[in-house]
């Protein structure tokens, strides 16, 4: 088969036939239900495959658990290492990996080149990581003890990832936790079996040549609902960080809170962009239209809501629709395409649904509905779409994973900030202004209640030397950046009696 993605496969060393588990460096068939995965560019057959059961659960997390007896032993800088030959890896094969996105998810070429980027700014940051996981001395109220804190590894970490970004969110997953010492139990998504499976080969060929590294560090396991059920619900995994819609986030967080564990959720986004009077337009229209209409609004950080100044509402409108008149639609692998398709016909119904509603309740739409020309037969292809509407409207509660973009209009930046962070979710905000205390104001506590504030920069993207995640819906979770790494760690509070007495804390005499 001389196709690009079997071209990709054959590079990267995968092997044939496809197997949904594996264990390490050992390949194992599924014991559940076929799957048939289809590109959304062209809706071509581009995997099939038995998925994992959830009776296989145990027989991974087993060896995860083997491996991490061994793993938290080994010196983090040497784990470090391990990560640092993986972004090798992940460096030579850039361009196979992305092109096995770009199948998969319909991404631009241009933006899974830049998901495989994040992969290595991973590596790089974890490596860095690996000699810098930091305790602290305090002092201690009796003379003669030390008083300080350990970092040890957690454990085995489960995660669960979603089809938009399907190898960028398990890496800031997995090369944390392995500098950190704890091995990855990995469910994907089951719209994305190949980037998966790729990712898996390409860390069994970075640990083929290291002795030191036990195999069962890293497992996949491509399944159903059932399978990430499981993995919430087992014992052997201290911590389950999982990506995708809300509901699914309160299944996960209420089964790993029946055991006790730690979950770790980035969710639902419904993120908003308030847009000022001071603000440079040409920066903040370029700004809303790749927040809005990136990965064809499939992004946890697109843009859905627009808040815009009363005063320049209508000729900011104007210009969006004039770029969304001519946006490049189609193949994403094609020269000069902006947007993909939508990753299925589901997510095309939903859309129109939403379209609807807004209408319903009084919204002003322009655009949406599917596009059928000049784009690959077989795909789901749609126009982005641009929805006036009043700010008490009930769909703006709901995030709809479309290209679709609700402006509601201000009248002073107090307003806008209600409307804002009048939504349950809380990932990704914006302000576009010139003026500094407005700036200052969307950056304090009475401003933006997301976890992730821009000023003069879009909702959509972010860097891997920050903390990522959101509040109230969006699960509260910080992965890659910053100090995420306590969060796949166990702290322990150490006290240290070198004095030779037993003075007890407090001054308490028990004599």
């Amino acid at each position: 088969m001389n196709h690009p993605v079997q071209i990709s496969l054959d590079r990267i060393g995968v092997r044939q036939p496809l197997s949904a588990v594996a264990v390490g460096d050992q390949w194992l068939p599924g014991h559940g239900r076929e799957l048939s995965s289809c590109s959304p560019i062209d809706g071509s057959d581009m995997a099939t495959l038995a998925l994992a059961s959830a009776a296989q659960v145990d027989k991974v997390t087993v060896a995860a658990t083997a491996a991490f007896e061994a793993w938290r032993l080994v010196p983090a800088p040497a784990r470090g290492e391990f990560v640092r030959q993986y972004g090798t890896l992940l460096r030579a094969h850039q361009a196979d990996l992305a092109m096995l996105i770009s199948w998969e998810v319909g991404k631009i070429t241009q933006e899974a080149v830049g998901e495989v980027q994040e992969m290595i700014d991973i590596c790089d940051f974890a490596v860095g990581l690996s000699r810098q996981l930091y305790g602290r001395t305090m002092a201690s109220e009796r003379p003669g003890h030390r008083l300080a804190e350990q970092w040890h590894p957690l454990g085995p970490v489960g995660v669960i990832s979603a089809f938009n970004f399907p190898v960028a969110v398990w890496a800031w997953n997995a090369a944390i936790a392995w500098v950190c010492g704890d091995p990855i139990v990995w469910k994907p998504s089951e719209k994305t079996p190949l980037t998966a499976i790729a990712c898996q080969t390409l860390v069994q060929r970075t640990m083929a040549n290291r002795a030191d590294v036990p195999p069962a560090i890293s497992n996949l396991m491509i399944g159903a609902a059932e399978v990430g059920e499981h993995l919430a619900a087992a014992p052997a995994l201290p911590l389950v960080s999982a990506t995708g819609s809300v509901a699914m986030g309160r299944a996960v967080a209420k089964t790993v809170a029946t055991r006790l564990g730690r979950s770790l959720l980035e969710l639902g986004g419904n993120n908003g962009m308030i847009v000022a009077p001071s603000a440079d337009l040409e920066l903040a229209v370029r700004a809303i239209v790749f927040s809005a209409v990136g990965t064809c609004g499939q992004r946890c950080t697109s843009l859905r809501r627009l808040i815009v100044h009363e005063s320049i509402a209508d000729a900011l409108r104007d210009r969006i629709l004039k770029i969304y008149a001519r946006l490049p639609i189609g193949n994403p692998l094609g020269e000069g395409t902006l947007v993909g398709p939508l990753v299925d016909t589901k997510a095309a119904q939903t859309m129109a649904d939403a379209l609807a509603v807004a209408k319903k309740q009084g919204g002003r739409v322009y655009g949406g509905g599917r596009l059928m020309e000049g784009v690959p037969a077989g795909g789901v292809y749609v126009r982005c779409a641009l929805v006036e509407i009043d700010r008490d409207a009930p769909i703006l509660q709901q995030e709809t994973f479309a290209p679709i973009l609700y402006m509601i209009r201000y009248q002073c930046l107090e307003e806008a900030i209600e409307i804002h962070n009048s939504v349950p979710q809380g990932l990704a905000s914006a302000l576009f202004t010139s003026e500094l205390r407005e700036a200052e104001w969307f950056c304090s506590a009475a401003g933006s209640d997301c976890g992730i504030v821009n000023v003069n920069i879009g909702t959509s993207g972010a860097e891997i030397g920050g903390a990522f995640g959101g509040e109230k819906e969006t699960g509260g979770g910080r992965e890659s950046g910053s100090d995420a790494w306590k969060q796949y760690m166990r702290r322990a509070t150490n006290t240290i009696n070198y004095s030779g007495q037993l003075p007890l804390a407090q001054g308490i005499q028990f004599e």
